[in-house]
């Protein structure tokens, strides 16, 4: 005679139902990844037994997970093949709210040695959570188990509950070794008895568990969980294939880091680059394509906080064990762990960085091409990252020819001992910053310039500050001055100079801050610099393209220097004795023509009317 027990829950217990029911999971399909998890630690369980050498119920009986749905009858059934139940267990484990039977379990493991001592360290993956087994209630109306201790002797049962009411356990004959559980689906919830929709769930949730999974007779989970494999046994072609399935490219990845780690925390990981950066592509900002995995289970799709935002272009798998998840395995308990992953994660990444950059710059520099504007970004963004960052800048060099980079490292290398700061100058291409006003007086003193093309370099370079103990420079912010420059015959004399220098800010008035001779130029007539000493010309450009319509611009004006070497400076002098109004408009376009290299000219209507009165006159011979 089959005799029934009907037991209560604990008297919490539903109060605690009715939250793991409402409020626990944010979403209700969250319960097949928590059977499956279940019936993977199950398994795993009668592993690690076998591996012991203990005697188990039908040992050749194989490790699997089969899920079967049944629309009509409107079920969905998870069965597994692993260790099983025993009558006490049944009673503690679903009799009892956020109890785990996985403690006690390997309390009961002898020492390991041979082959378990071999699998023993994975021993902690199992269990850790407790309540997943009650996410069922969210979508059944009646729970029913059937299991069957892998203890030789032991006997089969059947457990059934029909929420907070309480449960009841009967013995049940000749099942195999493991559990089964059985939900009846509420009306609300049939979908979950369509293959289809439990096929999607267990290919987003468990398509890495290491045991064979089938729905309905058709193997699920064929992916292996490549990050779990030692890499030197993986091919080429497994990663490439692996990279398709998670990062939806048919493209193969630039680059590809797959590494482990035991401290500070326990970390899987396999990162890879997408051959394409899909931002310069004219789509929108991407977003995080890195997994976050706790034993092969996903916790979290795209995961938030695993990487700074500026390494949003990486894509890949992250498992860690370390992981002090809450009960519903959504979310993160302990934020400083969450941030200790993401300080190991993108440290390990830029070091990979440095040393792919070092061991083939060819391939460094493609990456770069992509890129680019990623690092820089971590630069202005991420201040504990800079230095690491700093290494990984490639700019063209007035040292090099063009279209070779050099990184900031090299450049200091090639620095002379006389040189204490890092040159750099803002220009539209190599040719423009070559004749730039601003580098005559390096090429003079034959100091080295990084040329910077990108128009937010500058704030890069600005964020940065120092490299190698170097401050970095911007050219025209440079305090240098032509070492004892060679006189020209027809030169200016000091004292004329100065009276010519005069003269132009009388001339130009408000339209300039000050008017000074120049010790920094060569070959150009006049140059513009900012007086603002952390002010420079692409700055002042990049704010008003920030600023909001109808907003003043801050009243602050560029000075002047002029070269008296130069003939248009020598001849000007002897003009404004002679014809006050044509030197008027020839110191006039002289500043816009400054401003014109500077590229602060706004409005250029105005100069180019006087230059075609100044070329009438010319061509009239006036």
């Amino acid at each position: 005679m089959t005799t029934t027990e009907k037991h209560q829950f604990q008297a919490e217990i539903q109060q605690v139902l009715d939250i793991v029911i409402h409020s626990l999971y944010t979403d209700r399909e969250i319960f097949i990844r928590e059977l499956i998890s279940n019936a993977a630690d199950a398994c795993e369980k009668l592993r690690f037994l076998q591996a012991s050498g203990q005697a188990v119920h039908q040992p050749d009986a194989a490790l699997a997970i089969t899920v079967t749905t049944d629309e009509k009858e409107n079920t969905v059934t998870i069965t597994d093949t692993g260790i099983g139940m025993t009558h006490s267990e049944l009673v503690d484990n679903l009799g009892m709210i956020a109890h785990s039977g996985t403690k006690a379990f390997l309390k009961t493991l002898p020492p390991a040695t041979g082959e378990a001592a071999q699998a023993k360290p994975d021993a902690s993956l199992i269990g850790q959570f407790g309540v997943g087994f009650y996410s069922a209630f969210m979508v059944a109306s009646q729970v029913t188990v059937f299991s069957r201790s892998a203890q030789p002797n032991e006997s089969g049962y059947r457990w059934h509950s029909e929420g907070p009411g309480g449960y009841e356990i009967e013995p049940a004959a000749d099942l195999p070794r493991g559990t089964k559980v059985v939900l009846k689906l509420k009306d609300e919830a049939k979908d979950f008895s369509q293959a289809d929709t439990v096929e999607r769930i267990i290919q987003r949730y468990s398509n890495f568990i290491q045991f064979p999974i089938e729905l309905n007779g058709k193997r699920l989970n064929a992916v292996q969980a490549i990050w779990t494999r030692n890499k030197n046994e993986i091919k080429e072609e497994e990663y490439n294939e692996f990279y398709r399935y998670v990062g939806h490219d048919h493209e193969n990845p630039l680059y590809r880091l797959h590494f482990s780690a035991d401290a500070p925390l326990t970390i899987q990981a396999v990162l890879f680059v997408p051959a394409r950066n899909l931002e310069t592509m004219g789509l929108s900002r991407t977003e995080s394509e890195v997994h976050l995995y706790c034993r092969k289970v996903l916790i979290q799709s795209k995961a938030k906080g695993l990487f700074p935002d500026w390494l949003r272009f990486l894509r890949g798998v992250v498992d860690s064990e370390d992981l002090p998840l809450n009960i519903s395995r959504e979310t993160m308990q302990d934020s400083s762990l969450l941030q200790k992953l993401n300080q190991v994660l993108t440290g390990r990444f830029l070091k990979f960085l440095e040393e792919q950059a070092e061991k083939d710059p060819a391939a460094y520099e493609k990456f770069y091409a992509e890129y680019n504007r990623f690092l820089k970004e971590g630069v202005v963004a991420d201040f504990s990252r800079q230095e690491m960052l700093g290494k990984l800048l490639r700019y063209e060099s007035s040292a090099l020819e063009k279209d070779k980079l050099s990184s900031l490292a090299e450049y200091v290398k090639r620095m002379p001992s006389e040189q204490t700061e890092i040159f750099y100058l803002l220009a539209p291409n190599r040719n423009a910053a070559l004749s730039s006003p601003y580098y005559e007086v390096f090429q003079a003193r034959k100091f080295e310039v990084l040329f910077l093309y990108d128009p937010w370099d500058e704030f890069v370079m600005e964020h940065l500050h120092l490299f190698d103990g170097k401050t970095l420079r911007a050219a025209e912010k440079a305090e240098l001055q032509i070492s004892a420059p060679e006189k020209k015959p027809e030169s200016l004399a000091d004292d004329q100079a100065q009276a010519l220098a005069k003269w132009l800010k009388e001339t130009l008035g408000d339209r300039v801050g000050e008017v000074r001779v120049s010790k920094r130029l060569v070959d150009s007539p006049a140059v513009i610099l900012d007086s603002d000493k952390f002010m420079t010309s692409n700055m002042r450009r990049l704010m008003k393209a920030m600023r909001k319509e109808g907003e003043a611009a801050p009243d602050v004006k560029q000075d002047l220097e002029i070269n008296p070497q130069h003939p248009i400076l020598v001849r000007l002098e002897s003009v404004r004795q002679a014809d006050a109004a044509l030197a008027g408009q020839v110191a006039e376009q002289l500043l816009d023509n400054a401003r014109v290299a500077a590229g602060l000219l706004e409005d250029p209507r105005a100069m180019l009317k006087r230059l075609n009165e100044l070329l009438e006159r010319v061509l009239a011979g006036k």
